[in-house]
């Protein structure tokens, strides 16, 4: 299961490239009913021009109980006891989830009704990177004036599921340099998206 996403952006998004990317595992933590693996990757174009620097975390449930570390605590975001500097709700399409395949992630929890109902889910879910997108268009938008040049970077837990054709509200708060986020569904009132902050310029 992803777990944990944490994305820099090092250089302007170019329209067009030819990019390799190089992953590096940098942790395995015991989590006791699983095994938390920590996966950082850097993005460079044909030049070697650094564009990315992504950090994701895997939860390999069954995996766990080996003697090992625990791992870093994930609470350092948490969301401020008071109201929202602002809210963005953003409707999802019911075929987001086969629209989303399209990047390359064919798990079949995504698009399968029947493997879903094995994973526990009622139907297919949408991918949590699709739900990252969703809340990082959110940021942008009302901290960045859709400016992505200001966009620096963004790091969240996934702590729930999106169904395709759920409204994602994503709330914001602008303290300290950053601005930390939490985002839920607005059908069913589910946490997804929990210590998450960006920085923006």
């Amino acid at each position: 299961l992803h777990g944990e996403q944490r994305i820099e952006i090092c250089a302007p998004i170019p329209t067009s490239a030819r990019l390799t990317t190089t992953p590096v595992i940098t942790g395995i933590y015991d989590k006791v009913k699983g095994a938390l693996v920590i996966i950082e990757t850097e993005t460079v174009d044909a030049n070697g021009q650094l564009l990315f620097k992504n950090v994701f975390g895997a939860f390999a449930r069954g995996a766990g109980g080996f003697g090992g570390e625990r791992g870093p605590s994930t609470s350092r975001h948490a969301a401020p006891d008071r109201k929202p500097d602002r809210v963005t709700e953003m409707k999802t399409l019911p075929e987001q989830a086969l629209l989303y395949r399209l990047s390359g992630d064919r798990n079949p929890l995504h698009a399968d009704p029947a493997f879903a109902k094995m994973g526990g889910f009622d139907t297919p879910i949408l991918h949590g990177l699709c739900t990252f997108g969703y809340v990082g268009r959110a940021i942008l938008a009302e901290f960045c004036e859709n400016d992505p040049a200001r966009f620096k970077d963004f790091e969240a837990r996934f702590v729930g599921v999106v169904y395709p054709g759920e409204t994602i509200v994503t709330e914001m708060w602008r303290e300290d340099g950053r601005v930390l986020v939490r985002a839920r569904t607005k059908e069913r009132g589910q946490l997804v998206i929990h210590n998450a902050a960006a920085t923006v310029a």
